[in-house]
């Protein structure tokens, strides 16, 4: 794919998607967007909330990707530690954001109490990334942008990142399944046909379910014409296990 995307990484923090007691489904959402502004998601990584472990992850994540995309901990739990986390792996204080603050304590009344008042705390020098969901923003500083664990409020946070954000081209994908297939008839195949199209990212999935399994070809790159080519020879090399090769991802 083209070098001039920018890249990107994920960290998920929280106990609870270590433990397996909550599902994570940022990651596709994320995903899923970042292809379509044309960033290229190279990394995702999950850590519990330990401070060492967040600040080191934050530090090495930032410095290896254009851009850092976090979820979860910014909530007033004792165990929301994000943002302070943040702060510190950028050597800055971690202090009152005064809007945030303002919002906060204006929408909350009396019940702004101390564990609160955490989420309107931020790094200093950090722009928030407000939301349509919560009053309490995420935020964004240098290159790592911190926002909520809780699917519809980090969706909507990043519906007013993404806009901020410098675009690449966009990252396409094309796909086609075969129910039968096994992958070992087409690796062979398949790995000419990712030689050819180099510039190209060619994945064979297996599924298995109780109507039959086979294998999903999928190609993502940014040439679509490269793409149409790449999926149109998949599809003749599923067809010649004797198979009818199927455009799209299997229903799952």
């Amino acid at each position: 794919m083209g070098t001039e995307n920018p890249t990107a990484a994920i960290l998920i923090i929280g106990n609870e998607i270590l433990s397996g007691r909550t599902q994570d489904v940022n990651v596709q959402f994320l995903a899923r967007r970042l292809a379509a502004i044309g960033h290229r998601l190279e990394e995702v990584r999950v850590v519990p909330d330990v401070s060492e472990r967040i600040i080191r992850a934050v530090n090495e994540l930032r410095a290896s990707y254009d851009n850092l995309f976090t979820t979860g901990g910014i909530g007033p739990t004792h165990d929301d530690i994000t943002s302070e986390c943040v702060a510190a792996a950028f050597g800055v204080p971690w202090e009152k954001h005064r809007p945030t603050w303002d919002a906060l304590a204006h929408h909350l009344g009396e019940n702004f109490n101390a564990a609160r008042q955490r989420m309107a705390m931020m790094p200093r020098g950090a722009a928030p990334i407000p939301n349509m969901v919560s009053i309490a923003p995420g935020f964004s500083i240098g290159n790592v942008h911190v926002m909520a664990g809780v699917p519809q409020v980090m969706q909507s946070m990043f519906a007013t990142l993404e806009r901020q954000l410098a675009p690449g081209v966009p990252i396409a994908m094309r796909a086609v399944h075969g129910f039968g297939v096994r992958e070992g008839s087409i690796a062979a195949g398949l790995g000419a046909i990712q030689q050819k199209y180099s510039a190209l990212d060619l994945g064979s999935y297996p599924f298995y379910r109780q109507s039959g399994s086979g294998v999903a070809i999928v190609a993502k790159g940014t040439d679509v014409e490269a793409l149409d080519a790449a999926i149109g020879e998949a599809e003749a090399l599923i067809a010649a296990q004797g198979v009818a090769a199927i455009r799209g991802e299997p229903d799952l």
